[in-house]
């Protein structure tokens, strides 16, 4: 599914909408709700909403459980940190059980993180297979989405949840989670806004193409589950 919002704030409407209705199904399926979120800008003003009213009032906080698609190696305070963005506009301002929260901790020592995310993962999910119920992603200008960027060696990743990620130029390396984990949601959604994303859009969502290899965006293939992409008219081209 593909829709086209006329301006950002529209976006993070439907967004916010969008998480509610997907969150009250999963709940009513299965008692509680899984779901992945993404750091960046785009999605800020989503969370924002879903914290204000009708949201805060009518969702069912305490069964809904929260993930993180990647996370950058620094401090939990520093405002770089995907986790600080969302407990900021979101996590902190609603009724949400602190063991709901399962934050990536990776400011010291990345591959010990990756791993106890691994395991944290694995507790939660037990013996039942690891599908989230929802997973937000955004799309980079380069075609990456979470951490997973182009030529990584993680999007070969066929059996670990978790990997490290360490972007050229970038002076923190980050955790990621892999393909083998994401593509097994039940939903997942794209969030795309601004100008800046127009020329990336076009290749991947409008079809014009490309050479060499596929975006490790277009390798977010959900095996059973359902993709949607949601975009302003900027990113768009309207």
């Amino acid at each position: 599914m593909i829709r086209v919002f006329a301006d950002a704030e529209e976006l993070a409407q439907g967004a916010a909408a969008f998480f509610a209705e997907e969150v009250s199904r999963a709940t009513a399926a299965r008692g509680r709700a899984s779901v992945l979120l993404a750091g960046g800008e785009t999605p800020r003003r989503t969370y924002a909403l879903l914290a204000e009213e009708p949201f805060r009032a009518t969702l069912p906080w305490g069964k809904i459980h929260f993930f993180w698609g990647d996370e950058r190696c620094v401090p939990a305070d520093d405002p770089r940190s995907n986790q600080q963005m969302a407990r900021a506009s979101l996590l902190d301002r609603v009724p949400v059980p602190s063991a709901h929260i399962h934050a990536i901790a990776c400011a010291e020592d990345p591959e010990e993180a990756a791993a106890a995310y691994q395991r944290e993962l694995e507790r939660y999910f037990a013996d039942a297979p690891p599908v989230f119920d929802l997973v937000f992603l955004g799309l980079g200008t380069d075609g990456h989405t979470a951490s997973l960027f182009p030529g990584a060696a993680a999007l070969a990743e066929q059996t670990r949840w978790t990997a490290v990620v360490q972007r050229p130029g970038a002076a923190f390396p980050r955790i990621t989670l892999t393909l083998t984990l994401l593509n097994q949601a039940r939903r997942l959604l794209f969030l795309v806004a601004g100008e800046s994303k127009a020329a990336i859009w076009a290749e991947i969502v409008r079809g014009v193409p490309a050479s060499g290899p596929l975006y490790p965006a277009q390798r977010v293939q959900p095996h059973n589950g359902q993709l949607s992409w949601f975009a302003d008219c900027a990113a768009a081209g309207c």
